[in-house]
């Protein structure tokens, strides 16, 4: 059910506004967050009146601007880092880019760089063949140097004068400081192969998981330099206010929502037509 049928019983002419307790409670609920949900419930309280499109218009304006395309290199290739805690749908997003990227027209090359995740390089090179793009990964296999594979990749990119290279970084548990250090590398690995590398650095959250994913916005933000947000599961699972609580957690646009299981499910980030999909659905 949508926010709009479980709040619109409290704005009718005449309401108590003492009932927004109940509305913040609601706000809470569908994963909000404390700093939105007040912020939604004060506003609400001073509109002279209150529909759908209020409640819309607030929301999109707590969700930050709509997405920009993704950066583009000087001189190719540009490098893209995507980072996220394992079960996120990580690699699966890093696919989901590629596809997007070579249907504008755009050479790709995937690096498997999350060399401790088992499966992680087989996973990422068998997309590679589904989209018929070069694949660079770590030779020993499991626990091997992802620092190193990055550096092999961004290499490979500029040998073969590829336009992107999109990376995927080691995604382990955000609370361990050896492994957050091992992050930190991979970015100044990067730096010193290409110009301005990395020129985004997307972390992926997953919508569902609610404040837990605000928790490893704020601990990947802290450790490295995010770009953006990709925030996956966002079919129909989600409850969707948990986008709200990321956007005000970590000062980072939102550039791509994952909507599905299917390859072409990736979508621009748009703050309005989200909030509306938020409200009314």
């Amino acid at each position: 059910m949508g926010l709009w049928k479980q709040l619109s019983g409290f704005f009718t002419p005449g309401a108590n506004y003492s009932k927004l307790e109940t509305v913040q409670r609601l706000l809470i609920e569908a994963d909000f967050g404390v700093a939105a949900t007040n912020e939604t419930v004060e506003r609400l309280s001073r509109a002279n009146s209150v529909d759908q499109a209020t409640l819309e218009s607030i929301v999109s304006e707590q969700l930050g601007p709509a997405a920009t395309p993704l950066a583009r290199a000087d001189k190719p290739p540009t490098v893209v880092l995507v980072f996220g805690v394992n079960g996120t749908g990580k690699t699966t997003t890093v696919a989901k880019l590629a596809q997007r990227l070579k249907k504008e027209g755009r050479s790709v090359l995937l690096a498997a760089a999350d060399t401790f995740r088992a499966g992680a390089t087989e996973q990422l090179e068998t997309w590679a063949r589904r989209l018929s793009v070069p694949f660079v990964g770590a030779s020993s296999g499991k626990g091997a140097d992802a620092a190193a594979v990055a550096f092999d990749a961004v290499d490979a990119g500029l040998a073969r004068g590829i336009d992107t290279v999109l990376v995927d970084t080691a995604g382990r548990l955000h609370t361990d400081e050896r492994l957050r250090e091992e992050l930190k590398k991979v970015v100044r690995v990067v730096g010193k192969r290409q110009t301005g590398a990395p020129h985004e650095s997307l972390l992926v959250l997953d919508a569902t998981i609610g404040q837990n994913a605000v928790h490893q916005a704020r601990e990947f933000a802290a450790a490295v330099p995010l770009t953006g947000l990709v925030i996956t599961k966002l079919d129909g699972t989600a409850k969707g206010g948990s986008v709200i609580a990321l956007r005000r957690a970590v000062p980072v646009p939102i550039r791509f929502l994952g909507t599905g299981e299917n390859i072409d499910d990736l979508e621009l980030f748009d703050p309005a037509r989200f909030a509306h999909r938020l409200v009314s659905d």
